[in-house]
């Protein structure tokens, strides 16, 4: 049985980030690049958590905007 690949980009102020339990960000790349990557690679999915939005300061949805229009791959 085939298997689906479904990353998942973790965006902290406009920025993919690595953390641990939602803590000590690290930062590894621009969200652009990743996603162009992905396309490459064939991703089946991608999942995008911004972890910074808040009910005060919201979705920053220019960012995913750019992100959909470079992604070949459902959001």
């Amino acid at each position: 049985m085939p298997f689906r690949v479904v990353p998942i980009l973790l965006l902290s102020n406009d920025g993919v980030v690595k953390t641990k339990n939602f803590s000590k960000s690290q930062y590894i790349g621009d969200p652009l690049n990743i996603v162009k990557i992905f396309n490459e690679k064939g991703v089946d999915e991608l999942i995008i958590l911004d972890i910074t939005a808040t009910k005060n300061a919201g979705i920053n949805f220019s960012l995913i905007e750019e992100i959909a229009s470079e992604a070949f791959i459902p959001l």
